[in-house]
């Protein structure tokens, strides 16, 4: 039943203006974005001055006041004209979510009220020495002062370069251990952060390469949260909005590529035969197992974004759904490189030529890679269905 009113609130919701913006922005610029690998500057002002980058972010703070419901929804369109600008979206969005959940009120006035809400967030979490295990940190804050100094050489960091606020995670300092954690938010402009060029197969536009923090001065005020809570912050603060929203980006992706494989195999004939391409019965088979791939997904994201806007309402943990988040992000980057291929199949040559779908199937082998990894994820997985411990951060649990 709930899941089904919020799924009558997505028919009827705020989404017509989005729905401009991804179609006369974000499309617009998305295949040269891609081609020059060009930040989406230009798409998420549009996004911020529609309100949808504060689509979570309470009234008082300049926000929309909407759930995760709609923000995924949000996400899923978007992630239908362009993969990098989606996952942006995503990474923009969760850092300001962090913020609203563990953050202060002066924090989100500085860093999501001002600006008319225009200022760009993300993660800066995963490191070169642990690789896919982005929750894990082995760099370490230290203390100047009252304040601190951030030391961290990140491997991925999307919008690298380019946001205004990063939401940091490493070690307190003097941690006791592994799992003594602690969250910055980081001023894009402080002395000492330098990013690295972003190259790569897919979602050329999102830069996010490398970035380096080298004696960064952190100041008091910017600590998010407490000393320590940087697990709990992982868990009910990072994690949950993320592999929403990730799956959400996949989602629109495979749905994007299947609407531009209809679109071109109903409309190209072979003129030997007064033929579509759709009128062959291996083209439309094609089609239809990939249409069934996609319409898995989105039950299940509106009933997963529903229960985290009733566990959020009623100041629970995000964090117990995080194995079904975990379940759906894998299916959805499955569906999203399986479809993505399919397009590709069923539109011979013209889909190999650099457009849409060759886009597609390119940014698509993110979504296996993107922590936490497909393989990674599948071990959460099943070491929870076979009563095990996900050991994140201690052999033998926690």
């Amino acid at each position: 039943m709930a899941t089904s009113t919020a799924a009558r609130k997505i028919e009827e919701g705020p989404y017509s203006q989005l729905d401009a913006i991804v179609a006369d922005v974000i499309k617009a610029n998305a295949d040269r974005n891609d081609r020059e690998g060009r930040f989406p500057r230009e798409n998420l002002l549009a996004l911020a001055e529609a309100g949808w980058t504060g689509v979570l972010n309470d009234p008082r703070f300049g926000g929309l006041g909407l759930g995760h419901v709609d923000f995924a929804e949000a996400a899923y369109r978007i992630g239908q004209a362009d993969a990098s600008t989606g996952l942006v979206y995503v990474m923009h969005v969760g850092a300001a979510q962090t913020i609203n959940l563990f953050g202060t009120d002066d924090q989100k006035e500085r860093w999501l009220k001002a600006d008319n809400g225009r200022l760009l967030g993300t993660y800066s979490t995963s490191e070169r020495a642990t690789g896919g295990h982005w929750w894990y940190n082995l760099s370490e804050a230290s203390r100047d002062g009252e304040d601190y100094r951030l030391n961290a050489d990140k491997s991925f960091t999307t919008s690298s370069g380019q946001a205004d606020f990063y939401v940091a995670q490493t070690r307190t300092p003097g941690a006791k251990d592994q799992a003594d954690i602690i969250f910055f938010i980081v001023d894009g402009k402080a002395e000492g952060i330098q990013s690295r060029p972003w190259e790569a197969l897919g979602v050329r536009a999102n830069h996010s390469g490398g970035i380096s923090y080298k004696n960064v001065h952190v100041p008091k005020r910017d600590r998010l949260g407490a000393e320590g809570q940087g697990k709990e912050i992982i868990y009910d603060g990072v994690s949950p909005v993320y592999l929403i929203g990730l799956g959400a980006v996949w989602e629109g992706l495979a749905r994007g590529v299947l609407n531009a494989a209809v679109a071109h195999t109903t409309g190209f004939v072979h003129k030997d035969r007064n033929k579509s391409l759709s009128d062959y019965q291996a083209i439309r088979q094609e089609l239809g197992a990939a249409k069934v791939l996609v319409e898995s997904l989105r039950p299940w994201r509106i009933e997963l974004a529903h229960k985290l806007d009733e566990l959020w309402r009623a100041g629970r943990p995000q964090s117990e759904i995080l194995i079904p988040l975990t379940e759906f992000k894998v299916h959805a980057a499955e569906v999203a490189n399986k479809v993505a291929s399919s397009a590709l199949t069923v539109t011979g040559g013209y889909g190999y030529h650099r457009g849409p779908i060759e886009r597609a199937f390119r940014d698509a082998r993110a979504a296996i890679a993107m922590g936490p990894s497909n393989i990674i994820a599948r071990e959460w997985i099943g070491k929870a269905q076979v009563g095990l411990p996900l050991e994140l951060f201690y052999e033998g649990g926690e």
